[in-house]
């Protein structure tokens, strides 16, 4: 108890130190328009990431559906705000957003994830283009020309709290009793069910769960960029999220956030090169999966309960030790 405190006090520590380096930077005009719009990027991402690294890193499901879920999240945000352009209204559209794209996981999940694979991530890519092309015909969405103007109510502050919370959550559910049946039936659906696990109901939370804080990530992209359309949830956007995932390392979530920070970096970096941008971006991702091809950090994950067994360990031997030098 007293190990699980002391690790959850320190990530709160960490946080609020992250949380002041940036504010006093912006204060100092270090961190300009540009950086913060880079560093608001790198934090949707990091949301969007984390419960898709939830669903294919320790749910053992390939998903490509995640921007259809993202898609939800913005279009909810970007509807509701324009007659309610409040912080309550925002956050109502949140919720809203989150409950629309659950019953949306529920009613692809049920059927696709008794598939496996390669049939399992066309389903939910196909899922997720049947939510795009309604949004790309309904009358409340304004159809293919989008939304506009909508309320900027989401600044880098509440992306940096809000992806600071879908962390904690998400990390506490991998470590509760239902992340541990996800993780039995990732690794032996057979065995898992053997031993009395609902596969179909823990594969399904999962997949659930991800898609809440895709519409999370959609809730803050609309908020803060104003200006959303169908197009911006195509196939394309969930490989972008995927390739996050791939590359700092299915099952981490420390590889998450270094992937994310990694690529929002080199992403912004390269504006100067114009229309070789893509073309230097993609050649860097080659490279890496070439001399890193289990990601940037594999499975490891940075923990400080592990710090403090070590210290403890440590201050043990040590004790020990002068005890019998004493002797």
């Amino acid at each position: 108890m007293k190990a699980n405190l002391k690790t959850n006090m320190a990530w709160l520590g960490v946080m609020v130190i992250g949380f002041v380096v940036i504010d006093g930077l912006e204060l100092m005009g270090v961190i300009n328009s540009f950086i913060e719009n880079m560093l608001v990027t790198i934090g949707i991402n990091v949301i969007l990431a984390v419960g898709l690294n939830l669903i294919i890193g320790f749910a053992g499901q390939f998903s490509l559906g995640h921007a259809g879920f993202m898609a939800i999240g913005a279009y909810a945000t970007g509807i509701m705000t324009q007659t309610m352009a409040t912080p309550a209204g925002f956050y109502l559209s949140m919720i809203v957003g989150m409950v629309i794209a659950m019953v949306a996981a529920v009613i692809v999940g049920i059927p696709t994830l008794r598939l496996r694979g390669d049939y399992l991530a066309i389903a939910t890519m196909g899922a997720a283009e049947i939510i795009r092309i309604l949004i790309n015909n309904l009358k409340i969405t304004n159809g293919a020309a989008g939304l506009f103007n909508i309320p900027a109510l989401a600044s880098w502050a509440t992306v940096y709290v809000l992806m600071c919370l879908t962390t904690i959550i998400t990390v506490n559910f991998i470590h509760s009793r239902g992340g541990r049946a996800v993780m039995a039936v990732r690794d032996d659906e057979l065995a898992a069910g053997a031993m009395g696990i609902n596969t179909t109901r823990w594969k399904l939370a999962a997949f659930v769960f991800g898609a809440a804080t895709a519409a999370i990530g959609g809730s803050l992209h609309a908020a803060y960029i104003q200006t959303i359309a169908p197009g911006d949830f195509n196939i394309m956007a969930s490989i972008a999220i995927l390739i996050i995932v791939v590359l700092g390392g299915v099952g981490s979530i420390t590889g998450t956030f270094v992937a994310a920070i990694v690529l929002g970096a080199l992403d912004t970096i390269l504006q100067n090169f114009g229309t070789i941008r893509m073309i230097i971006y993609s050649l860097a991702l080659i490279l890496i999966m070439i001399f890193k091809p289990a990601g940037l950090l594999g499975t490891w994950e940075f923990s400080f309960a592990r710090l403090f067994r070590r210290r403890s360990t440590k201050e043990a031997v040590n004790q020990v030790a002068s005890r019998i030098l004493c002797k």
